[in-house]
């Protein structure tokens, strides 16, 4: 018997992608550019190696520099493990490397973006990367590293699309990651006909203090635990007509006046 040759109606097999882009690559002089990369380069493939996944420019097609980062094609049985260790893992790394890198040395600070679905290799065809490109891209992992940078000096924010987290997270195969380590959100980018849910993970934030900082991109109930309530309640303080206000102390204080009057408050004395 003789086997149907290849069909354009063929479903390509699936795989497991990851994307990452350093924030800020294009402002960075063009002398420290190449080494930068190189830096980038061992991070990653020391990480990939750390975990035990099989270095992607091993197989044809599976590898794609992006300049600023790059498109990294695995087996679909790789998955969980893109999300759970690899992200951990991955910030850790970066940790270490701003720790030990020279004065002049600019940081690495990564957006990443983890999906599946099919696609052909090595020729690319199928919309998987074009999607995570386009979750990489999303103004909620933008947002996320900001939040990660400015509340905790943080060099690392994920995001998982819907059919990704899915098949990990919620199916259990991520033993140190469950849902309440993710924000549920909306992943957009500007001009782009694109609206995909998607999940958020910045490491060291938990959902509820990322969910007021991410809105509106972020559904009210925060994802896999309720996120904080504002100040006067989901609709703002009695008889205002604009945003409610909310506010957040990353620290002790005594005898602070933070505002004349405040209608209702909720104190959350839960460490960050």
């Amino acid at each position: 018997m003789s086997l149907a040759p290849p069909s354009s109606l063929d479903v390509p097999p699936e795989q497991a992608l990851l994307a990452v882009d350093m924030q800020s690559y294009s402002q960075v002089p063009e002398a420290k550019m190449a080494p930068l990369r190189s830096d980038l380069d061992d991070v990653l493939t020391n990480v990939l190696a750390h975990i035990g996944l099989q270095d992607p420019r091993q197989r044809p097609g599976a590898f794609k520099d992006t300049g600023d980062g790059a498109i990294f094609v695995m087996p679909a049985k790789d998955l969980a493990r893109l999300v759970d260790p690899l992200l951990e893992h991955l910030h850790a790394a970066l940790v270490r490397y701003d720790r030990e890198r020279l004065a002049s040395a600019p940081a690495i600070r990564l957006r990443a973006a983890v999906h599946v679905g099919p696609l052909s290799l090595p020729d690319h065809r199928g919309d998987a990367i074009n999607e995570v490109c386009r979750l990489l891209d999303s103004q909620v992992v933008r947002t996320g590293l900001t939040a990660a940078r400015e509340h905790q000096g943080g060099f690392l924010a994920a995001v998982v699309s819907e059919a990704a987290f899915r098949r990990t997270v919620r199916a259990g195969r991520t033993p140190d990651l469950d849902e309440e380590h993710f924000l549920r959100a909306t992943a957009r980018v500007e001009g782009k006909a694109f609206e995909e849910q998607c999940w958020l993970f910045v490491p060291q934030l938990t959902p509820q203090v990322l969910a007021p900082l991410i809105a509106p991109d972020a559904p009210e109930d925060g994802g896999g635990t309720d996120a904080l309530t504002p100040l006067g309640g989901p609709s703002g303080p009695r008889g205002s007509s604009g945003p409610p206000a909310v506010f957040q102390f990353m620290g002790d204080m005594t005898d602070t006046t933070v505002i004349n009057k405040v209608g209702t408050m909720r104190i959350d004395r839960r460490r960050i």
